[in-house]
């Protein structure tokens, strides 16, 4: 039975849309990727490198914003089942285009992970990559995976909320906020590609996933879904921002928002202060202070910060 209005395939009223539809293309209808469920096409389209269906959706979306004079600095993609595992392919490889994207249900992580080189024991310099929501459902045949992407995710600082219910492969928000009302809890459209943005990651209050081996649990759950950021300013020699929990009286959910949580904090897409990789910087985050050497291509990672619903000013600076 449908419930809702498969409203995941609406835009805000006061958006420009592209509708980009695979069913006239049937032998290249996966975007180029590839799923779990087919070896052959997985074969033929493995790698880093992009297929043509792929190289033909971003020359689109480059089109569509030039020709119709589309702020460059929020655009979005999303995409159901399919055109999940399209945004995640598609989306996570051209940060320099897209401010954020949302996967809803996608049909495997297998592109993904091919696309950002998940499988490779070496790190592979991208463009920062976008704000990431994926709301997935362990019942979920496609959803097998989803283990190894939020590590991917996480273990290269890479920006991720997770969302989780035994919702089935669903298509529409009305039925799967039945099972985790937090999957529109994040504002991922007033991202903007030029503003630096946190991610979190190993963070405290992140719930046990299910998958690979408890698929059957009928919980939901969530990664980094109670976070927040505000960026105070981006200068030449720092950069200085806040961060919070989100707090109950600003986010009605079933989910028991905790008081306080730890969590790794990077800084991606800075725009104004220039970071190569060994600089030591000057971190101080209210009481605190110390030390931080830039990692790989000059990220800059603080470690098991103590986040609670009061912000909180960190500033980074050389």
């Amino acid at each position: 039975k449908q419930v809702g209005n498969h409203d995941i395939y609406h835009s805000p009223d006061d958006f420009y849309a592209l509708y980009v539809d695979c069913r006239a293309n049937r032998g290249d209808w996966w975007w180029g990727g590839m799923h779990a469920r087919d070896a052959k096409l997985t074969k033929k389209n493995s790698g880093l490198n992009p297929m043509p269906a792929e190289h033909r959706v971003m020359d689109t979306v480059k089109w569509v914003i030039d020709k119709y004079k589309i702020d460059p600095e929020r655009v979005y993609l999303s995409g159901n089942s399919m055109g999940g595992s399209g945004t995640l392919g598609i989306g996570l490889r051209n940060g320099d285009v897209f401010a954020a994207i949302k996967a809803n249900v996608p049909a495997g992580i297998e592109h993904a992970s091919e696309r950002m080189g998940f499988t490779h024991k070496s790190l592979i310099n991208y463009a920062d990559p976008p704000i990431t929501i994926n709301y997935s459902a362990q019942n979920d045949g496609w959803s097998s995976g989803h283990d190894r992407f939020v590590k991917a995710m996480n273990d290269r600082r890479y920006p991720l909320y997770f969302y989780w219910g035994p919702f089935g492969h669903a298509n529409n928000h009305a039925r799967i906020m039945k099972v985790n009302d937090l999957i529109n809890s994040f504002d991922w459209l007033s991202i903007r590609k030029n503003e630096a943005y946190v991610a979190f990651s190993n963070a405290s209050c992140n719930d046990k996933l299910p998958w690979p081996d408890n698929r059957s649990d009928k919980s939901s759950g969530q990664v980094n879904a109670f976070f927040r950021w505000k960026i105070i300013s981006d200068e030449a020699n720092k950069i200085t921002l806040s961060l919070h929990l989100i707090s109950p009286t600003n986010l009605k959910t079933d989910f028991s928002i905790p008081e306080e949580a730890a969590a790794d904090i990077s800084i991606r897409r800075i725009q104004n202060m220039k970071v190569a990789p060994e600089d030591t910087l000057n971190w101080h985050y209210g009481e605190s202070k110390g030390k931080v050497k830039a990692g790989p291509w000059g990220l800059i990672t603080i470690p098991k910060l103590a986040i609670s619903a009061k912000p909180k000013t960190l500033t980074i600076g050389k």
